[in-house]
């Protein structure tokens, strides 16, 4: 399915539908909000249960509905993620969406409506969040408002490359103060790959945590048929699960046999520092060696030419690039090259 591209000036929808809490930090969603409005020319307006701390699920799926039936707005982000967005899904209304299609941003627990738009037909990008990207401390980074402009504004294929930082230790949201503060940056070491073959398909795919929820509800997962031919991609969040959680997951998936049929697999840089769990820089790196190795090893029990590349700058760490999830995207393995179309 495609929709036009969003114009200087165009309004959007912001939504809760996970957790709330632009009602707790208010700063920092307004932060988010002056940014749509003054680095990329939106006009954002909220719905009811935006801003409010635990909103029933039926009251936030109205607010989704609500949102993606008002032809004024062009596009739809979501403030945050949260925890319980796969128990939504139900109060949801495919006919209305499937009937006013557009663009639908956010990340982590928002994987449940990204693969519930993805069953529709309806492409969506997987990242931006109002809170996290826009909100960003100190200033946001332009390697995610480029993303952002991609998404936004333009059509056709585009090279991704990766950035040349990141960041992964967060700042406390409940001093407003922080948001004027940098955080600090790490030069990115690249991406790593595995596999030197080509491969092209639609996205598919999410944060682990949510898609092990899919996986075990079942009743929201596209048929086998569907993700054939596929490209698969993933990334863990700030719970920081174990490496067995990730192999477990995809050990499901080869099982199902859909591992065998994707064209390529991608990986998000895993989070790995927490306020709960604020590992040390050499922890850090061992954290995410050992997913790697698990991705590696999951995916080459099922399928041994498939590229395989890791540390990409999608998910939890920042800066951020939108995955156009439901649309094709291009890996080659044989020029360690990724192109999306947006």
């Amino acid at each position: 399915m495609h929709f036009p591209k969003l114009q200087s000036g165009d309004q959007v929808a912001v939504i809760s539908p996970s957790a709330g809490l632009p009602g707790l930090f208010p700063w920092v969603q307004d932060l988010g909000l002056q940014r749509m409005r003054e680095v990329f020319h939106l006009k954002p307006v909220e719905y009811a249960t935006t801003r409010q701390l635990g909103a029933s699920l039926p009251a936030r799926a109205q607010d989704v509905l609500r949102a993606f039936a008002d032809p004024a707005n062009k596009a739809v982000f979501a403030s945050i993620g949260g925890a319980d967005q796969i128990r939504l899904l139900k109060h949801l209304d495919p006919d209305v969406l499937r009937a006013n299609p557009k663009p639908f941003f956010g990340f982590s627990d928002n994987t449940h409506l990204h693969l519930y738009l993805w069953n529709l037909g309806i492409p969506s990008y997987y990242g931006g969040a109002v809170m996290t990207q826009f909100a960003m401390q100190g200033q946001l980074h332009a390697y995610t408002v480029a993303s952002l402009q991609h998404a936004l504004f333009t059509t056709g294929e585009v090279e991704v490359r990766a950035a040349p930082f990141y960041t992964d230790e967060a700042l406390p949201w409940d001093d407003p103060a922080t948001l004027y503060h940098e955080r600090q940056q790490i030069t990115n070491e690249g991406w790593y790959w595995d596999g030197e073959a080509d491969g092209a398909g639609i996205l598919w795919g999410g944060c682990v945590e949510s898609l092990l929820l899919q996986v075990a509800a079942e009743k929201y997962l596209p048929p086998a048929t569907a993700l054939r031919n596929s490209i698969l991609y993933l990334e863990t969040s700030e719970s920081m699960p174990p490496a067995w959680v990730v192999e477990y997951l995809l050990t499901g998936l080869g099982e199902r046999g859909w591992l065998a049929g994707v064209q390529a697999v991608l990986v998000g840089r895993p989070k790995a520092w927490d306020f709960a769990h604020p590992l040390a820089v050499a922890e850090q790196a061992a954290y995410r060696q050992q997913q790697r190795a698990a991705v590696v090893l999951a995916v080459r029990r099922y399928n041994t030419r498939v590229p395989i590349v890791q540390n990409m700058d999608f998910g939890h760490t920042d800066p951020q690039l939108m995955l156009p999830s439901g649309r094709l995207a291009r890996v080659l393995g044989s020029q360690q090259r990724v192109f999306f179309t947006y």
